[in-house]
């Protein structure tokens, strides 16, 4: 007959658990137009990156109202 494996404590368990935790998202907010944005990437509202305008977004706006 096999033999029952040991039990895992309480600890082991939570250790376990605890790397499916979600972890929250590191927002910074845009100097330009003041909405959250990922830090390191062109701000979706304004398109600006860094002081520069990396994305067109009128141009998006223009774009989508055609349709």
């Amino acid at each position: 007959m096999p033999v029952q494996r040991q039990r895992s404590t309480k600890h082991r368990r939570d250790v376990k658990r605890k790397r499916l935790k979600i972890k929250t998202v590191k927002t910074i907010i845009c100097p330009k137009c003041g909405k959250r944005m990922l830090s390191h990437r062109a701000c979706p509202g304004c398109g600006y990156y860094r002081g520069k305008e990396i994305v067109n977004t009128l141009k998006k706006v223009a774009k989508k109202k055609k349709k």
